[in-house]
């Protein structure tokens, strides 16, 4: 990978177990959680007698050398030198999208092997501590308890937690866990615990083989919905995490074998559609998007696939968040967009939602009992036409990749709803909020116009696949009607289209769009896609082109929906290679901001956001796997 990340992922489970290294080399600087805070881990290796850092910071204690750094979707691999030795540390999480049992199970592979340089023979003793910081808020916050424990085939492990457990007793943004149980296990080594500065666990082996250490987390329970907390789904049936633990290493072997596949897949797909730039990009994403999430299963055993807003507000399934991230899983399992929209589903469902407009979320994580953006239930700071519109669009996109519209008529009240509201007040929105709410309200928002457009023939698709022909096509002609209006309503006169429809000579990307090329609709005239995607190369800064006329930054998601509109894979390439660009360069060390400044290249706000799983749009278009044209 030639992409210097701007931040490394090595252990990327779920929002709370979560490990990350924001510098080119392992020593530079401690592991930390995606949002900064120290994560302590701690990697030694002892060469004839001789300490030396491979991991972390410790004082007196010389690091490697560190020769390369490799990043594939699911595999960090470092490379270290130092006294006649090469030490190999993988990290691997088997994120794997069509295995819930993989999925789920917290559990962190990393590992170790050593080679002589020198052709002379070495011992290698390799230690790994991990601080009470993973099972803390913070360190010291209470006391901590650890217990050894002798696990079945020689693997042994410290289990570690706060003193006071309190399961699933905080929400917010920019918290860490403080309850559950941290784990750290080795096969054919010895565990201990150390106090230093704070406590530790410890395991350590000798490398004359491979060795094999886990880092794993029971958090006992995972989610509160409506009131009735969830268990994780790979502890649904009652499995104990130290059977976790034993299953993770007895069946490592096929794990590795099917991670490097999926792994080696990703890229050679996204090189195929978008360039060697773009692949990097997705392999980067993807267990940022995967780690931001968390899969339970409700009491009628259906799946809830809750995401974390992640340095934004800290709102769990929120609607506009998991809109943009379903390109990514209507390329590898739709399945999981369905758990992302039970939940407001569900919640729109109930009398405590006042409004006929579809919810913005169903909590903060991980308590989900209602909508808690901005602490209240006001009108004026919902997005009814923004979520409306997410909705409708992700029902049909799961539709036409599953090739049924069963998942929709099960919701077809509220989906009706939601379109007639559209109807209504689409065409040209009044003064709201979209999602990129950070920009505040906006009036005749023609990109907001453009999403209530693609959502109008998102149902039409989803009556057609249900034999509602009539219907269908009442919504066909309402989507088609209402495009007609925004050309003529949008366009600036010079080929390009405005970010208001009351204010001529603006600009704004029109990402909202891209759903007329992937669903392969066809409501605008190839023509005005041209042109005003022809438009944007005399916006495109150093690291981008910005979202509007209003400023300078952009967002990597909406960015490469823009490019998707691309007629030539040249042209996408050149669109997107600022983005590759932003992420090599930007002194902004953290996991994948996308949010930033496209003339400075530093982050303004938000990371480890779900919203990169929009990256993958190109590759669900390049692969048809959304095109309603294969349904007719």
């Amino acid at each position: 990978m030639k992409l210097r990340p701007p931040a490394v992922p090595l252990i990327t489970v779920d929002p709370y177990f979560s490990v990350w290294s924001a510098a080119d080399r392992l020593t530079d600087v401690q592991t930390s959680h995606w949002t900064g805070k120290p994560n302590t881990i701690l990697g030694i290796a002892n060469i004839d007698g001789t300490d030396y850092r491979f991991m972390g910071v410790k004082d007196g204690v010389e690091a490697m050398e560190q020769l390369s750094l490799d990043v594939t979707a699911l595999f960090t691999v470092y490379r270290f030198v130092a006294a006649g030795v090469q030490l190999e540390v993988s990290f691997m999480t088997p994120l794997l999208p069509d295995d819930y049992a993989l999925l789920t199970r917290p559990v962190t592979y990393m590992e170790v092997s050593a080679t002589s340089t020198d052709w002379k023979p070495h011992r290698v003793k390799v230690t790994v501590c991990a601080s009470e910081e993973l099972c803390l808020d913070a360190k010291g916050q209470m006391g901590v308890t650890t217990e050894i424990l002798a696990l079945h085939d020689g693997v042994s492990a410290v289990k570690m937690g706060g003193e006071k457990q309190e399961i699933l007793g905080r929400s917010g943004d920019d918290v860490r866990i403080d309850w559950g149980y941290f784990y750290l296990a080795v096969k054919g080594g010895e565990v201990f615990v150390s106090k230093e500065d704070m406590t530790y666990a410890c395991a350590s082996a000798v490398v004359e083989q491979p060795v094999l250490f886990a880092f794993a987390y029971d958090d006992v329970e995972s989610i509160t919905y409506f009131h009735q907390n969830l268990k994780s789904y790979w502890n649904k049936d009652g499995q104990t995490i130290e059977a976790a633990i034993e299953g993770a290493y007895a069946d490592y072997p096929i794990c590795l074998q099917r991670a490097k596949a999926f792994s080696e897949g990703l890229f050679l797909d996204a090189v195929r559609a978008g360039g060697e730039k773009y692949a990097e990009l997705l392999i980067l994403s993807y267990r940022q998007v995967m780690g931001a999430h968390k899969l339970v299963l409700d009491t009628d055993g259906q799946l809830l696939y809750i995401s974390k807003e992640c340095f934004s507000n800290g709102c769990a399934a929120t609607v506009d968040v998991s809109y943009p991230s379903i390109p990514m899983y209507l390329y590898y399992n739709p399945e999981l967009i369905k758990g992302m929209m039970r939940p407001i589903f569900k919640y729109a469902g109930m009398e405590a939602w006042p409004f006929d407009f579809a919810p913005h979320d169903v909590g903060t994580y991980p308590l989900l009992n209602g909508q808690t953006y901005y602490g209240c239930l006001d009108l004026n700071v919902q997005m009814p036409v923004e979520e409306c519109g997410n909705m409708l669009i992700m029902a049909a996109a799961v539709s036409i990749a599953q090739n049924n519209a069963d998942f929709a008529q099960e919701h077809m009240s509220l989906l009706n709803q939601w379109a007639d509201y559209l109807k209504e007040n689409g065409v040209d929105p009044e003064n709201q909020l979209c999602t990129d709410d950070f920009a505040g309200h906006l009036a005749h928002n023609c990109n907001l116009s453009l999403k209530a457009i693609m959502a109008l023939e998102g149902m039409s698709i989803i009556k057609e696949m249900s034999g509602c022909q009539e219907e269908s096509q009442g919504y066909h002609k309402a989507a088609l009607e209402m495009a007609e209006k925004w050309v003529k309503m949008a366009a600036n006169g010079d080929g390009s289209y405005r970010l208001a429809f009351d204010q001529p000579g603006t600009f704004s990307m029109k990402y909202n769009m891209v759903w007329d090329k992937v669903f392969g609709t066809n409501l605008f005239p190839k023509e005005v896609v041209a042109s005003e995607f022809a438009s944007y190369k005399k916006r495109i800064n150093p690291y981008g082109m910005p979202l509007d006329n209003r400023a300078s930054y952009t967002k990597s998601d909406w960015l490469i929906w823009c490019a998707t509109l691309a007629q030539d894979k040249d042209d996408f390439m050149e669109f997107i290679a600022p983005l590759w660009n932003e992420y090599h360069y930007s002194p902004s060390r953290v996991p994948m901001p996308d949010w930033y400044q496209t003339v400075t290249s530093l982050q303004v706000s938000f990371q480890h956001r779900t919203v990169q799983g929009g990256l993958f749009i190109k590759m669900l278009d390049d692969s048809k796997k959304c095109w309603h044209g294969q349904m007719k």
